[in-house]
């Protein structure tokens, strides 16, 4: 099955090993897949490009341990680099997710190829107009939010001015209705925000510190996933 036939967003997950609070990011990401989570970006700022290659390694192997590399997309956040020196090792990476400052989407297809998942961060500011306009022929799906306000990343949101740029449930559902490709929101999501978020019609949740830093990771999975799939059915 190509990575772009098994792409859902519907439960995504997001973490580095600045996200765990100390415990091995593998262990979590096995958590996750087992509760049913359907896609993982490994994400960090800190770790260098071989501590994410082993970090990608480890999540391929959990992926494939658990008989899900046909359900699970796993994907890099920004690092074209790290992507192609896993998949030269030979580890399996679906593709990557970007913001409106990475590298340029046309970049990541040309490297990556047609088969690859290519996911877009969208721009907050100016935010339905540039959704409206923007050429989606290259990109799988939008990343929006924040939801909240977020300490995972207190850039995210932000306008010009500096100010931090939050999404109603309203904006959210306008979102949903105008984009032509899958949306997935995140942002200081945790299980309260589900059922709202579940009914505005977008096609699913991206959540970092509300497993990861969970004192029962796969536990606080489920219970997402479960709420997701109960209000979104409804």
């Amino acid at each position: 099955m190509s990575a772009k036939e098994k792409l859902d967003i519907s439960a995504y997950f997001v973490v580095g090993p600045e996200n765990t609070k100390g415990r091995p990011v593998a262990a979590i990401i096995k958590d996750v897949v087992e509760a049913g989570f359907t896609c993982l970006q490994i994400r960090s700022k800190v770790a260098s490009a071989r501590e994410l290659i082993e970090l990608t390694r480890q999540a391929a192997e959990v992926i494939a341990q658990a008989g899900k590399s046909d359900e699970v997309t796993l994907l890099i956040d920004d690092r074209l680099d790290v992507i192609l020196a896993a998949r030269k090792q030979g580890i399996k990476v679906d593709g990557i997710h970007v913001g409106q400052a990475d590298i340029p989407v046309e970049v990541c297809r040309e490297y990556l190829g047609e088969d690859s998942i290519v996911g877009l961060s969208a721009r907050t500011d100016e935010l339905f107009e540039y959704i409206k306009t923007v050429d989606v022929s290259q990109i799988d799906y939008f990343g929006a939010g924040p939801l909240h306000e977020t300490m995972t990343k207190p850039d995210c949101g932000l306008d010009r001015d500096g100010k931090v740029i939050t999404r109603s449930f309203a904006d959210i559902a306008e979102l949903a209705k105008i984009s032509s490709i899958p949306v997935v929101v995140g942002g200081g999501v945790k299980l309260v925000d589900i059922p709202p978020l579940a009914r505005t019609g977008v096609d699913g949740f991206f959540v970092v510190t509300a497993v990861s830093e969970a004192d029962d990771p796969k536990s606080a999975a489920a219970d997402l996933i479960k709420t997701w799939k109960t209000y979104k059915s409804n």
